[in-house]
């Protein structure tokens, strides 16, 4: 039986603030450093629970609050069973997040990217386009007065006598209009 999954989304929450509480106040492992509970995910039956944390600190001392973590999942998994009153006890497993190596990872790209624009804007800085000033050429035979595509048959050239508004025949109605059908 599948269980809603808004009804997981609260419970890991509900979660997340039992195990967040248990760290602070009842867990006196010596072990165990500046640990932030980030995330709850349970899976959809309930049973299972996988808790994401982050701790600040060298390998050895994120090392040691794992071990920490693993030696007090049984008084965690007691609470959160006792606290949330389900049938059955979703075992826990705690994971480190990897979240803030890859938040900085991503503001060390940004950071490159930025120098990276300062010195091309650096080396822009009173450069000289490398071909002619104006690359775009009046086309060759013609006497330079008449601009490139004015013509017969062009926007903005000349028209042909019989087509368009005021045209013989068909006074006041512009050139593409539909014939009046006596609506």
């Amino acid at each position: 039986m599948a269980m809603n999954a808004a009804r997981a989304r609260k419970l890991a929450d509900r979660i997340v603030q039992i195990v967040a509480e248990m760290l602070e106040r009842r867990v006196k492992d010596p072990r165990l450093g500046f640990v932030t509970v980030t995330e709850a995910r349970l899976t959809g039956d309930l049973r299972e629970a996988t808790v994401y944390y982050t701790v600040y600190g060298t390998a050895e001392e994120q090392a040691d609050t794992a071990a920490a973590l693993a030696s007090a999942t049984g008084l965690i998994r007691t609470e959160v069973g006792r606290q949330t009153g389900l049938r059955h006890t979703p075992s826990l497993t705690f994971v480190r997040d990897t979240l803030p190596e890859g938040a900085q990872h991503m503001e060390d790209l940004v950071a490159r990217a930025r120098a990276a624009d300062a010195a091309l804007a650096a080396a822009r800085e009173g450069a000289q386009p490398a071909g002619d000033p104006d690359p775009y050429r009046p086309p060759a035979g013609g006497d330079g007065d008449e601009e490139p595509g004015a013509g017969p048959g062009s926007p903005g050239g000349e028209e042909d006598p019989g087509v368009g508004p005021g045209a013989a025949g068909d006074p006041g109605r512009a050139g593409g209009a539909a014939p009046d059908l006596g609506r």
